[in-house]
């Protein structure tokens, strides 16, 4: 069984439309069970997760609801997970066909951590090109948009995700993978969305993302990287 975990706030406008994908893009969506945990939504991104469930009952959906926070809420749907693996993914973000056989595959390897390549929706040379990079297992072309593969032992064995800080959970998840040297990038391609981008400007967000990466290399705190954060990015 495989657990995707799915944190949200206020996504009614997409949460349907990678509901649907997941289901018809899994090879087998009878081993599959998806946690969306939602963060307190002010819209009907709730109903609409219950809608899909009733319509599609072969795909095992439910909603859990976890205090706001996308650390808080990742861990929030591990803990309540049924599932041998636990797939983390953003609401924006969209997996290649037969992504559950491809992880299970990796798995299947002894490779029990790791991510998909990742493509922008978008045209932009920039983001192309940061695209193309994620295909090396280098630790700096990751992230959270690539979504995160591992198995619910190793998840528990690192301690999950950081819930005390409010910013770099996923990069500190992969950094305590790979300085076990137990992340693995499937070959195959996940698309995500570049809205953040166009709204903010490409190369002004991507200067802003560089900054903070440079602040705590430098030894920033984590308050002080979030408060950046709130201030160009959010």
């Amino acid at each position: 069984m495989i657990s995707i975990v799915i944190p949200v706030l206020n996504e009614e406008a997409g949460i349907q439309t990678l509901l649907t994908h997941l289901h018809d893009q899994a090879r087998c969506p009878e081993e599959i069970e998806v946690l969306v945990v939602d963060g307190g939504s002010m819209d009907n991104t709730v109903d609409r997760i219950d809608l899909f469930a009733q319509k599609h009952p072969e795909l095992a959906v439910k909603c859990i609801e976890s205090e706001k926070g996308r650390g808080k809420q990742l861990h929030s749907g591990a803990l309540k997970a049924t599932g041998d693996i636990l797939y983390f993914l953003h609401a924006d973000s969209f997996p290649p066909a037969f992504y559950d056989m491809y992880i299970r595959a990796a798995v299947g390897e002894g490779r029990n951590a790791g991510c998909f390549r990742m493509k922008f929706k978008s045209r932009h040379p920039w983001l192309k090109l940061m695209g193309w990079f994620t295909r090396f297992s280098w630790r700096a072309s990751r992230g959270g948009d690539q979504s995160q593969y591992i198995t619910k032992d190793l998840y528990h064995e690192l301690g999950g995700y950081n819930t005390q800080i409010p910013i770099y959970e996923d990069y500190d998840l992969i950094h305590k993978l790979y300085d076990r040297e137990e992340f693995y990038v499937i070959p195959q391609w996940l698309e995500t969305s570049a809205r953040r981008y166009h709204d903010k400007g490409v190369f002004k967000l991507q200067w802003f993302y560089l900054t903070i990466y440079w602040r705590k290399f430098r030894g920033a705190s984590i308050d002080e990287i979030y408060q950046y954060y709130l201030s160009k990015c959010s």
